[in-house]
């Protein structure tokens, strides 16, 4: 079996930064303990929190758009399996490797769905309830037409994958669910690390805000929840916590009303565990949440909507609680920081959450074995996915011209110059 991977990052990752960044790093560390050979490729440039891969012994790379300097990479290199980050990876290289590299097997980790998160952000701008009229939209069509493209693709949602299943009638020969696991989940060891109901205050929350569900909810939270908080616990602060604020969320910032913007911060878990609550009122979005991952990890309650919560847990064993209205998500929160007993039973809640669906020991071996199985036998799997066979033929003669024709004119055009 070629064990050689080529993952092509959508960005170099931040795990620093975002919960996409953790995931990515969680996918190599695992193709690393497996013995795998890695090598790394992005168009994008790197920042100043782009993890330091090489001394992991990864290969890494810049690779250019529409350039056939990268199908003599592909060429040179020969993985075995080539993982995409995210459609918009696929979309770009996919044939290339399948034209370059036929045998490898091709895997997408959608990261979440893309589609989703923009048909609630649809439903969100027009006040309509029901994000399911928006569901076919152009992005709906270009990420799954990529995932049947794929050999399997990595879904982090239960709720998703169920969503493409039902839905979408896609084969679950074709996903398999793989959420962002807890680094090391909280058990009994590592119990006495964490602070006390009576040293910890405030309110907090975290979030990348080149992520527009972050944004929103920053802005959602001062201007509509916050001061109703505020009113009724007057010494409370919110400490808002993420890279990449624009001045427009830093403007947000009221000292005389409890509001800061406090930005990134190199040590995440000082951004939790010296306060008592998490609020993430999320109006759309997608995918498993990152900072209620880490909420429960750092034992620190928490309070969401059901979007929040969608595809981590029932809100019925929620570490804290799930509300959508503004009046009510105000009130639990308030009754939340004031109950000890209350905090403390969410505190388990989330500890139990973790233990019982966020191991990555739950995952890892069947993850294994299924990459083992697919190279196996990856003929008849591809055989069994027509729709896959028909979408990448017509790719192969779309996208694949339209890519050498951009190719070919920027080469004409540095003629010119």
């Amino acid at each position: 079996m070629n064990k050689k991977i080529l993952i092509i990052g959508l960005i170099w990752p931040e795990p620093v930064a975002t919960a996409a960044g953790t995931r990515m790093m969680q996918l190599i560390h695992f193709f690393l303990n497996h013995g795998y050979e890695l090598s790394f490729a992005s168009v994008a440039s790197r920042s100043e929190l782009s993890f330091d891969l090489e001394p992991l012994g990864i290969n890494c790379f810049s690779i250019a758009l529409n350039h056939s300097s990268f199908d003599e990479k592909l060429k040179e290199l020969v993985p075995g399996i080539v993982l995409f980050d995210r459609f918009l990876s696929e979309e770009q290289f996919g044939w290339r490797v399948q034209e370059s590299c036929p045998n490898a097997l091709r895997i997408l980790d959608t990261e979440d769905l893309h589609f989703l998160r923009k048909s609630r952000e649809l439903a969100l701008k027009d006040n309509h309830k029901d994000w399911q009229k928006y569901i076919q939209n152009d992005i709906t069509k270009r990420e799954v037409a990529s995932i049947f493209r794929c050999d399997i693709s990595l879904i982090i949602s239960q709720f998703e994958l169920s969503l493409l299943e039902d839905y979408f009638k896609i084969s679950p020969s074709l996903l398999f669910y793989l959420p962002i696991f807890d680094q090391s989940y909280v058990d009994n060891d590592i119990r006495h690390l964490l602070k006390t109901y009576e040293q910890r205050k405030h309110f907090m929350t975290i979030g990348n805000f080149k992520h527009k569900p972050n944004l929103d909810a920053v802005r959602f939270l001062r201007q509509s929840i916050w001061p109703l908080i505020k009113s009724q616990l007057p010494e409370c602060e919110m400490h808002v916590y993420g890279a990449y604020p624009s001045e427009a969320i830093k403007q947000l910032e009221n000292k005389k009303e409890g509001f800061f913007i406090k930005g990134w911060i190199a040590e995440k878990s000082q951004a939790f565990t010296n306060y008592r609550i998490c609020l993430a009122p999320l109006r759309f979005g997608a995918g498993q949440k990152g900072k209620l991952l880490d909420a429960m990890h750092f034992g620190t309650p928490s309070v969401t909507t059901s979007i929040g919560a969608e595809g981590m847990s029932d809100p019925k064993n929620w570490n804290g609680f799930v509300e959508d209205g503004i009046a009510q998500f105000a009130e639990k929160a308030i009754l939340l920081y004031n109950n000890k007993e209350l905090w403390i039973d969410a505190q388990h809640k989330g500890e139990k959450i973790l233990k019982e669906k966020f191991k990555k020991e739950l995952f890892e071996k069947q993850f294994a074995s299924l990459i083992v199985n697919l190279h196996l036998d990856i003929n008849s799997h591809r055989t069994d996915n027509f729709m896959g066979a028909m979408l990448s033929h017509h790719t192969m003669q779309s996208t694949k011209y339209f890519s050498k024709w951009i190719e070919t004119k920027n080469l004409s055009n540095d003629k010119i110059v």
